[in-house]
């Protein structure tokens, strides 16, 4: 990756997503495709396996994925070769077994001319949490509980 490339980088996360009880049913794939061609999000890998009830588990080939989750094959060949068979085992043992499951890495596109901005007068992003939703959820309900 060229110089100026890494200087504009956002912040990079990943997201695993499994679905154990029925098949993606298709609505989140052209969500994931409109940030990435709007370049909210841009999608650096892409994998998608599944996992037997006895734990073995199986890479899928973007284009082999199920009629739900179709429009991910749009990012077959997103590879940034960050993700290694390490990353892929863990994420592996993550999962329940019988659940088909996507891992994605991908940069905050939006967040880039910020983080330059950081770097360029000499700060480091330090640290980033991800607040589940329902964590944040149930400190508003305290905080309001005790204000009444």
């Amino acid at each position: 990756m060229e110089a100026a490339a890494v200087e504009d980088l956002g912040p990079i996360d990943f997201v695993l997503i499994e679905w154990t009880d029925s098949e993606p049913t298709g609505e989140a794939a052209p969500i994931v495709l409109d940030l990435h061609e709007r370049g909210v999000i841009r999608v650096l890998d892409f994998a998608a396996f599944a996992k037997d009830g006895d734990g073995n588990v199986v890479a899928i080939d973007l284009g082999e994925l199920p009629e739900g989750a179709a429009a991910f094959a749009d990012f077959r060949g997103a590879g940034s070769g960050i993700l290694g068979e390490e990353d892929l085992a863990a994420a592996a043992a993550t999962i329940t077994p019988g659940a088909l499951a996507a891992l994605i890495v991908y940069e905050n596109s939006w967040a880039g001319p910020f983080a330059s901005a950081i770097r360029r007068s000499g700060g480091q992003l330090v640290a980033t949490e991800r607040i589940p939703v329902q964590a944040f959820l149930a400190a508003l309900e305290a905080a309001e509980a005790a204000e009444a």
